[in-house]
């Protein structure tokens, strides 16, 4: 009778791990904050963009993250350091020229269940978001700097995109 007592309790113990689904991998993907209209290739941030980069971490201040991800120009750099400060991550630095489709693919292999921000550009971001969720995602614009964009994959491998404003 002893040894029943312990039986039941492990396999009620994994009866409730079986329910318990595994997480899902979340990325949030912002285009860099307003940069200098300096006509460099590198431009730094503006006032504004420096107060926005503070404001996505102020925003993700709650938001459990694993990564922090972005493009080694300088307004991207800026805009993801305060997240990144605030979570205790070092930014990880990938080429703005790698293909979407094999940048997210590594991005998925890398961080199942976990959740990653993703710092790029207006001419990145929407293609790195269609090849994480393999769904249509509207263009970004020169001027648009405002949308947070956030794909979820759950552990079937389907994918939701969710898209607003920082």
């Amino acid at each position: 009778m002893k040894l029943a007592l312990p039986l039941l309790l492990a396999l009620a113990l994994l009866g409730g791990c079986a329910t318990t689904p595994p997480p899902a991998t979340t990325f949030i993907l912002v285009r860099h904050a307003e940069k200098v209209p300096d006509g460099s290739k590198d431009p730094e941030l503006t006032a504004a963009g420096l107060a926005r980069a503070d404001a996505l971490a102020a925003r993700l201040a709650g938001v459990p993250l694993d990564a922090v991800y972005s493009t080694a120009f300088r307004r991207t750099q800026q805009t993801a350091a305060p997240t990144a400060r605030g979570h205790q991550l070092a930014v990880v630095t990938y080429d703005a020229k790698e293909p979407a489709a094999d940048f997210s693919a590594r991005l998925k292999r890398e961080h199942a269940g976990q959740r990653v921000l993703v710092v790029g550009h207006s001419n990145t971001i929407p293609g790195i978001a269609a090849a994480l969720c393999s769904c249509e995602v509207a263009e970004m614009s020169e001027a648009e700097y405002d949308r947070l964009t956030t794909v979820r994959i759950a552990a079937d491998g389907k994918a939701t995109l969710e898209e607003g404003k920082q």
